[in-house]
């Protein structure tokens, strides 16, 4: 975000003043009136609609150069940038053929080796744990208890403890976005990424407005800076992100998403028992429930 940041105070002369934190994190304090915040830059569609009520609608200029299968959500969102859920091993550890789609990681060898962050802290965990529900299918309850299971009941703090741990061995699989999986593997760690085969999800993250910002007509102007063209096309170029502007190609190192398999993955579903899920999650990891 740093160099966005900054291209946009040069361009326009608008400072920014940021404050950095989990999604989970921010959209709380967002929502107790607590943070100060005109907008919220980052954080899945799923996480943003659960929390819409903060949100004043605002539609980007630039709304019609998104691509149809991205949500704006009725106006709350502006998306950004296009994160499939990939999954990661440390390729010491693991042999590739023991890593290819979501069932994999309720088998026996990999029970209390797998790196997955607190959903109720990471937004980018919430929509990696209920990606794993579509992907697996059948009762979302019974699928949380196993895979719960195969954690041991520990969960990681933050999504990016997730890519140290496997890259340190200290877990040998993990949950992760693409782009962050091709991070590590550019620096050199011992991590391959895999697309699995039963399937992904494609949640854009995104910004929104917040309602009684102070600054309303700056931080609009922020969310159609971050949707033009001159800014997504440093995604591909720059950050391993996928623009979601029809006409920004991917990059060289992502693949065309027609060789990703999909789930079926409803933002609307995922924000709306967003609460359940996370009381239950919370039940079977043996911690304290989510309010």
């Amino acid at each position: 975000y740093e160099p966005i940041l900054k291209e946009f105070e040069q361009r326009t002369g608008i400072w920014v003043e940021l404050e950095t934190g989990g999604t989970v994190t921010l959209l709380e304090r967002i929502a107790a009136g607590e943070s100060g915040a005109d907008l919220m830059f980052g954080g899945g569609a799923d996480s943003l609609s659960a929390y819409s009520a903060c949100f004043a609608p605002y539609v980007s200029e630039y709304a019609g150069d998104v691509a149809p299968e991205y949500d704006l959500g009725g106006g709350i969102w502006t998306p950004f940038s296009a994160l499939p859920v990939v999954l990661i091993y440390n390729t010491k550890l693991v042999e590739p053929e023991w890593l290819t789609k979501w069932s994999d990681l309720l088998e026996d060898r990999f029970r209390g080796k797998i790196a997955f962050s607190d959903p109720g802290i990471s937004g980018s965990s919430f929509t990696g744990l209920v990606t794993l529900l579509y992907a697996l299918g059948g009762e979302p309850d019974d699928v949380m208890r196993e895979f719960a299971a195969n954690l041991e009941g520990i969960q990681l703090d933050s999504s990016g403890d997730v890519l140290t741990c496997v890259a340190g061995g200290t877990d040998w699989v993990g949950i992760t976005l693409e782009e962050s999986a091709l991070k590590q593997i550019a620096a050199g760690k011992d991590i391959a990424m895999v697309y699995p085969t039963d399937g992904t999800s494609l949640v854009p993250d995104g910004s929104a407005l917040v309602k009684g910002a102070a600054h309303r007509d700056n931080a609009q102007v922020f969310l159609d800076f971050t949707v033009s063209r001159d800014v997504q096309q440093l995604l591909p170029d720059q950050f391993y992100r996928r623009s979601v502007r029809e006409d920004v190609a991917p990059g060289g190192e992502l693949i065309a998403l027609e060789e990703i398999p999909m789930v079926d993955y409803n933002i609307s579903w995922a924000s709306e028992n967003r609460d359940r899920l996370l009381m239950t999650w919370a039940f079977y990891l043996g911690g304290e429930a989510v309010p």
